[in-house]
């Protein structure tokens, strides 16, 4: 099968695009994907380039990227209830095992859900990872319920964009920063305040909130503090960058709002893909794709990726012919 591979870390110039690839064969607690297209994060980059502090310890080569996947169950598992072959699914592959950069992986059951009907293939391999962390952090780490208000760092990006759609579903007061050219679009995803986070400071436009999401990409302490601040107290910061952890500043700040602090980790959790497509099914939440690329165009989709200015998702078509109609 045809797969995107890295027998190196390093620079774009390392995938390489091979047609021996091995067919994965699935576990007794797998499913056997034929991937019509893959997700682009940046987790997939930062794998490629060698990985963080936290990824590390983890990664072997040669290795198989891409950890979001849509498309059609082909193979079930001894021990799997639940699909069946011919199944339209979405979901995580196992990480960091062999990912969606293929045209075949097996993954998990567990971490794979029905697709949205309202959703193609291309659309529907945009939500698991960046849906999935946001969920995790808004839901699991941060307790958001109905009436809270939140303010959502990086609200344009993959992670942030869900944030808001899933905030605002579930009866939340959203506040978002982006830049000023993203301002609008935030406000279109269903936030109800935007900040400009280049001209406006968010620390003297806003306070007393239940929880704040660290959903863009900077890394810097010295912010995490000033977030903290807009806290009431008892209020909640959670942050989706676990390679950066917290210094003795934020843990100070947190002290002194009598605030929890949160390092959130993406969970792959079956229910809560199937509570998320519930939701785009009802038209409650958006998928919004920024490129599209064939496989063989790999390279280019990382390096965009790695711009940080990714309005929505970037996504790799595996099988483009075979969209439903």
């Amino acid at each position: 099968m045809q797969a995107v591979r890295i027998h190196a870390f390093g620079g774009a110039e390392v995938l390489q695009l091979q047609n021996d690839v091995a067919r994965p064969v699935p576990a007794p607690d797998e499913i056997l994907i034929k991937v019509y297209a893959s997700g682009v994060n940046p987790v997939d980059w930062v794998v490629r380039e060698g990985g963080n502090d936290a990824l590390r310890a983890y990664l072997t080569l040669p290795m198989t990227l891409g950890w979001d996947a849509a498309g059609v169950v082909t193979e079930v598992g001894s021990a799997v209830t639940g699909f069946q072959i011919g199944d339209a699914v979405y979901g995580e592959p196992n990480f960091p095992g062999d990912g969606s950069y293929a045209e075949y992986c097996a993954a998990k059951a567990s971490q794979f859900a029905r697709k949205p009907a309202s959703l193609s293939f291309t659309e529907a391999a945009a939500v698991p990872l960046a849906g999935l962390t946001a969920w995790t952090a808004l839901f699991e780490h941060g307790k958001l319920q109905a009436g809270q208000r939140i303010l959502i760092q990086g609200a344009s990006g993959g992670v942030g964009g869900f944030a808001v759609q899933f905030a605002k579903a579930k009866g939340a007061y959203v506040i978002g920063t982006a830049s000023a050219g993203n301002l609008e679009y935030v406000r279109q995803l269903g936030a109800d305040e935007v900040i400009d986070y280049r001209s406006q400071k968010f620390e003297e436009l806003v306070h007393d909130l239940d929880l704040v999401l660290e959903a863009s990409p900077l890394r810097d302490n010295a912010e995490r503090v000033k977030a903290i601040s807009v806290l009431k107290k008892g209020g909640t910061f959670v942050t989706v960058n676990l390679d950066y952890p917290f210094d003795d500043a934020v843990h100070a700040a947190l002290v002194r709002q009598q605030a929890t602090g949160e390092l959130s980790n993406n969970q792959p959790r079956q229910e809560w893909l199937q509570e998320i497509t519930q939701l785009i099914d009802a038209g409650q939440v958006k998928v919004v794709i920024s490129n599209v690329y064939p496989l063989a165009q790999v390279a280019e989709a990382h390096r965009e990726s790695q711009t940080w200015h990714v309005r929505g998702k970037l996504v790799l078509q595996i099988h483009p012919n075979d969209e439903p109609a």
